[in-house]
């Protein structure tokens, strides 16, 4: 089960390789990498990938795709089936074909074990942050229950970090993850009662759609012979919940028993479009304040690192150089995982102050070149006129070099800040919901990115072309006077 490029599925299939997508970065027991060999995945799902692929007769090929984007590509046909976790969704099923279910699964509440008394229900949490990832059915849970503060994440294992460290107050995922989080982070309970159930199930691509005939019927197979109970014992994740469903499908022959009904009527595309336009022009609302008071942050700080580096003295200068030399050349997604995770033990820092200081610190260092070269680029004639003048360094910087300078670089800083509007959609990693993440959302209910891509190109333009408008009046104003 070689790791391969998505792309590696297309075109050329053979039928002797059965290509198989899942996301290894979710990890055990689901998919991961073998720390034995990392280019081989191993997990109960890889397990149950190969059992289909044997009984095809065919060998397994691994495809990494990442979990929220498993549907589309399935639809895209970028590979044959799809295991890692999946859920039994009704947007799923009117998506991609589906398999009837080969697990239950029970969504738990996990809290902080001095908490387990206080926090029983998801009532009891009404007006705190709880958390789960994003396209589960636990999302739709909790975004449909009143008066509870969802906090969205894209990997299940910041939100037991963040109820650990008391960002959230509650955890609300499927018990095989809760399980392996309670044993990897200290002080969790789980509460036993289940909020839900539902199944874990095959996706298959669409431009194949009767292989899913023949994955149900491996899977109902390996029911009655035991196969797929040995391997969810392997991985530990066998319960009592099981025997019933597999009773339950094994005697079947066809159709998606047990599963979420494929007929079932659901809402249309503009209904659930409409449904989402307040979620959207909130998380749009969001990625604006959010980039306006980050650029704020990193023009303030720009300006004194330029400064700095013009005026101060070798040290000062050495020191600043540094500074904008490490921000420039580390990744802006690890500074944000540094500044919220990583110093969580030295200052418990709020998700949207660490995104403000993540964007503002990064930008800075970019706003401090723009500036200083704008200062730089000052006629050394003008100043030494002003010191002619009389003029001390500090007035010569404020009422000759800095205005001139700032007609400089009204247009590269505009376009910085139309970009931070872009890299803001980086914040959704430490559980800030903005535009982008919003859009995601979105288009997993929907089944779809035609729509939601749209709308959220439209939000994006809108926020930024009358700001890039603005500062082309400005500097065409600024510069009529030197044209004169």
């Amino acid at each position: 089960m070689l790791l391969v490029a998505a792309g590696a599925c297309r075109g050329g299939q053979t039928p002797t390789v059965l290509h198989w997508a899942g996301d290894a970065a979710g990890g055990a027991p689901f998919v991961e990498a073998d720390p034995a060999s990392p280019t081989q995945v191993v997990g109960f799902d890889a397990e149950i990938a190969a059992l289909i692929a044997a009984e095809l007769g065919r060998r397994p090929e691994f495809v990494q795709i990442p979990f929220q984007s498993l549907d589309q590509s399935a639809a895209r046909g970028d590979f044959d089936i799809g295991l890692s976790g999946i859920e039994d969704t009704l947007a799923r099923r009117a998506l991609v074909p589906t398999s009837v279910p080969y697990y239950e699964f029970r969504e738990v509440l996990t809290v902080r074990d001095a908490d387990r008394d206080r926090f029983r229900t998801l009532a009891s949490l009404a007006g705190r942050p709880v958390a789960t990832l994003t396209g589960t059915l636990a999302h739709e849970i909790l975004s449909r229950t009143p008066g509870i503060m969802g906090k969205w994440y894209d990997d299940d294992v910041a939100p037991f970090t963040d109820l650990a460290s008391g960002r959230v107050d509650g955890v609300l995922l499927d018990h095989v993850l809760a399980d392996r989080s309670r044993r990897r982070v200290a002080g969790l309970y789980t509460h036993a009662d289940a909020i839900a159930v539902s199944h874990y199930v095959v996706i298959v691509s669409a431009a194949n759609p009767a292989l899913r005939d023949r994955v149900d019927t491996i899977l109902r197979a390996a029911m009655r012979d035991g196969r797929l109970e040995k391997i969810l014992r392997k991985w530990q994740v066998w319960n009592d919940d099981q025997p019933k469903l597999f009773a339950s499908l094994a005697a079947q022959t066809a159709g998606p028993a047990g599963a979420v009904a494929a007929t079932e009527a659901g809402p249309s595309v503009w209904a659930v479009t409409w449904n989402y336009r307040w979620l959207l022009l909130q998380a749009a609302w969001r990625t604006l304040w959010l980039s306006c008071v980050a650029m704020a942050l990193a023009v303030t700080l720009g300006v004194g690192i330029a400064i700095g580096r013009v005026y101060g003295g070798r040290v000062t200068r050495a020191l600043l150089l540094a500074y904008v030399e490490v921000m420039r050349g580390t990744p802006i997604l690890l500074q944000l995982f540094i500044i919220y995770y990583g110093l969580k033990n030295l200052i418990l820092l709020d998700p949207y102050v660490a995104a403000l200081a993540g964007l503002g610190l990064n930008y800075a260092a970019y706003e401090s070149e723009i500036y200083r070269g704008a200062l730089e680029a000052v006629p050394t004639g003008q100043l030494e006129a002003a010191r002619v003048l009389g003029l001390t360094t500090w007035q010569s910087l404020r009422l000759v070099r800095a205005p001139q300078a700032l007609r400089l670089a009204l247009a590269p800083m505009t376009n910085d800040f139309v970009a931070m509007l872009k890299d803001s959609s980086l914040v959704s990693v430490i559980a800030v919901t903005e535009l982008a993440q919003q859009t995601q959302i979105f288009a997993t209910n929907l089944g779809s990115w035609a729509i939601p891509g749209a709308v959220c190109a439209a939000l994006y333009l809108a926020m930024s072309l009358p700001i890039a408008h603005l500062a082309r009046r400005l500097e065409a104003k600024w510069k009529a006077p030197t044209a004169s």
